[in-house]
């Protein structure tokens, strides 16, 4: 493995769920991995398809680029993930935090998942904080950044690391940690880890909404850029960023996928197994106001 490989990237942006997914691979050994893939998912027919998916993997075939991972920053909820279809067409592994096991603990009881292991075995791998490993000769570290989910990783190539859900442009602010799992104080420690990396490294994003003021949408920037976040400048102090935090996402409404993301996202991509009539169902829970 060589850590001094920088990495040749492309990102696509989803404007459905205004996320950004990468293709990222060795110029030298022309192998890679695709970070946080979109399933497309029409919510009001429940019709799904691979579209997205499928002009990521037509790069990389006309590219030359091997497929080796598939790696999830985290549970998302506000899209599908297509890893399975890409293990599929193939043969990648499926890699996330080995945190997954906490969420799994959490959400299989919200839907009565029988089928979910609470164990993280739906993926190829669960990464633990500080682990190395290989992706086309090019030695990638894992990160553990908990705050917006429990599970939360980011991975870095040399000087390029995929940050997730863990903060986004410097323009826009940082991510909600009201989700079950989630602390606005682990959160804050864990921008702190990502800031403190050299200034030159490159912040990938797996968001962007665009902030006032900037028409366009933005994913790539740098730690030195990063660490004048909004919600960071001024060397603002742990206990003011988690009340801004907290005030901030009581006011955040529920993302418009999250129940059918959860449920697929948990599974590593898999759909709920088909029932007796061979229909796959996704669950909403019902809560009657009394």
């Amino acid at each position: 493995m060589s850590a001094q490989i920088s990495p040749e990237i492309k990102g696509y942006f989803h404007e459905g769920t205004n996320t950004i997914s990468y293709l990222v691979w060795s110029p030298e050994t022309m192998h890679g991995a695709i970070v946080d893939p979109v399933l497309d998912f029409d919510h009001k027919s429940g019709k799904a398809d691979t579209h997205s998916t499928d002009a990521i993997l037509k790069d990389a075939s006309d590219a030359g680029v091997t497929i080796e991972w598939v790696l999830e920053t985290h549970v998302h909820a506000d899209h599908l993930t297509s890893s399975r279809y890409i293990k599929m067409k193939t043969g990648a592994r499926v890699g996330i935090g080995e945190h997954i096991r906490d969420v799994q603990r959490v959400f299989r009881p919200v839907f009565n998942l029988d089928d979910v292991s609470n164990e993280g075995r739906e993926f190829d791998h669960l990464f633990a904080d500080g682990e190395t490993f290989d992706v086309g000769g090019m030695e990638v570290e894992v990160l553990h950044t908990p705050g917006h989910t429990p599970a939360c990783v980011a991975y870095k190539f040399n000087d390029a690391v995929f940050v997730g859900d863990t903060i986004f442009m410097p323009d826009y602010g940082t991510a909600r940690a009201d989700f079950p799992g989630g602390d606005a104080e682990q959160l804050f420690a864990s921008m702190q880890k990502l800031l403190s990396l050299p200034g030159e490294t490159r912040l990938f994003m797996c968001h962007d909404y665009k902030a006032p003021g900037r028409d366009h949408f933005a994913w790539e920037t740098t730690v030195a850029e990063e660490r004048e976040n909004v919600h960071l400048r001024g060397g603002v102090a742990q206990a003011d960023f988690v009340k801004m935090r907290t005030e901030r996402d009581a006011t955040l409404s529920t993302p418009l996928l999250l129940l059918p993301s959860i449920q697929v996202n948990i599974r590593a991509g898999e759909l709920p197994p088909e029932e007796d009539n061979g229909v796959r169902y996704l669950k909403i829970p019902v809560e009657l106001a009394s």
